[in-house]
């Protein structure tokens, strides 16, 4: 559960709806799908491999394979880092719309009210409260703190997710919405390729959490019974499914209300929403609800990054978790305040992990696991599996297909980030 806590979040819910928005709809939701498929959930099997078969942190779980490769597990830590620093800016603006959902304060001008709170001293005084927060859960540990935390977390996104698709099916013109988001323009995947394919991989190692050494770390918590396939296949339904549901509240609510997409940007999902609660009875109570069950997913996930590098220190120095937590929140404080300041600083916070840091981390994996831990992979990933056959094939999938697929996006994704173009 605290897996697909972690694979459960604003990369979901906030993030995917605003790469859909911003690569044409329905084609990115293609591409996406097949990304899933064909890299998603055979890299996070090979990322539960190294953590369960180490039983330690990520950066000592790489370790295993040689000093040299410490700096695969650090790579891996920093990134996760480097994402809760901005991440929490994200939820902030949650946790402000939380607050101000009673009163309807963003009913008015739902646009222009995000753009007045997204950037500025506020947001970074909002972040700092949702890093204390983070901070809270990480330093009470994983049964006490995130396990019971993301027990509760989970179903309570699906289920509210689930109503407020069937409330957005209602509204007039949301058909346009699903065909936006439902039909593929074949004519424009077929144009944009180059593009699609490391914004949609991208997506899939945001929002499944991999290259930043979560499930690594998580899977070092795993019993040896337990099935790592059987595990795997859940958090990837799950995690899909949110993504999915998230874009059938939010493009049939923009449609409605005859936003364009692209017009939203980062703020697709407050606008979207703000649009909707505003013209429905009680429609604060409903801004309390829905923006409760966003502050659970970001939650779910922030508590995921700041575990990556707390682990390491727990288990590498005297020192306490909570000392350990509130150390390292501080520290993402002060490296996101510049994002929660200028809009430009957060856009290249998330391109630069999205497109360099997290496809350079699974690029590692992939090596590591296929070349490095080889045989000890596939004996792991058969504990617990029935079908023998399975890991071996798994292990040349791996080998092959992944590290193919994740190196073409890596080049795809750092050429996209620089600015150079291929074709």
């Amino acid at each position: 559960m605290a897996a697909v806590g972690s694979a459960v979040g604003l990369g979901n819910i906030w993030r995917f709806p605003y790469e859909a928005a911003t690569n044409g709809g329905a084609a990115f939701l293609l591409a996406n799908f097949v990304a899933v498929l064909l890299i998603g959930l055979p890299a996070i099997l090979a990322e539960f491999t190294i953590g369960r078969r180490a039983q330690r942190n990520v950066v000592d779980a790489f370790g295993r394979g040689g000093r040299a490769w410490k700096a695969a597990g650090a790579l891996a830590a920093v990134t996760a880092f480097w994402i809760v620093s901005y991440y929490s800016v994200v939820g902030g603006w949650v946790l402000r719309y939380l607050i101000e959902s009673p009163t309807g304060a963003y009913f008015g001008e739902p646009a222009a009210h995000f753009e007045s709170v997204a950037v500025g001293l506020d947001a970074a005084l909002y972040a700092a409260a949702f890093l204390l927060i983070t901070v809270g859960i990480v330093a009470m540990g994983i049964e006490r703190g995130i396990e019971l935390a993301t027990k509760i977390m989970v179903p309570a996104i699906v289920v509210l997710m689930g109503g407020l698709a069937v409330f957005a099916a209602t509204l007039p013109g949301s058909g346009a919405g699903y065909e936006y988001f439902l039909a593929p323009d074949f004519g424009y995947l077929a144009d944009n390729l180059v593009t699609l394919i490391p914004a949609a991989v991208g997506e899939v190692l945001f929002t499944l959490s991999l290259g930043s050494g979560i499930m690594i770390t998580y899977a070092s918590y795993v019993e040896d019974a337990e099935s790592l396939v059987a595990d795997g296949g859940a958090i990837v339904v799950v995690n899909t499914l949110v993504g999915y549901l998230a874009g059938l509240i939010v493009f049939p609510l923009l449609f409605a209300q005859g936003v364009e997409p692209g017009e939203a940007g980062a703020g697709a999902i407050f606008v979207s929403i703000a649009n909707a609660f505003q013209s429905l009875p009680a429609g604060e109570l409903f801004g309390v609800v829905f923006y409760f069950v966003i502050l659970i997913a970001a939650l779910s996930s922030s508590i995921s990054l700041l575990e990556i590098p707390t682990a390491y220190f727990v288990d590498n120095f005297d020192a306490g978790r909570p000392v350990v937590a509130g150390a390292l929140g501080t520290g993402a404080f002060l490296l996101g305040v510049p994002t929660a300041l200028d809009q430009a600083t957060f856009e290249f916070f998330d391109s630069f992990a999205s497109e360099v840091m997290l496809p350079t981390g699974l690029f590692l994996v992939t090596v590591f696991v296929g070349w490095v831990y080889g045989r000890e992979a596939m004996d792991e990933l058969g504990e617990g599996v029935r079908e023998q056959f399975l890991p071996r094939a798994w292990l040349w999938y791996v080998r092959i297909v992944v590290f193919l697929a994740v190196a073409m996006t890596l080049v795809l994704s750092v050429t996209s980030f620089a600015g150079i173009e291929l074709f």
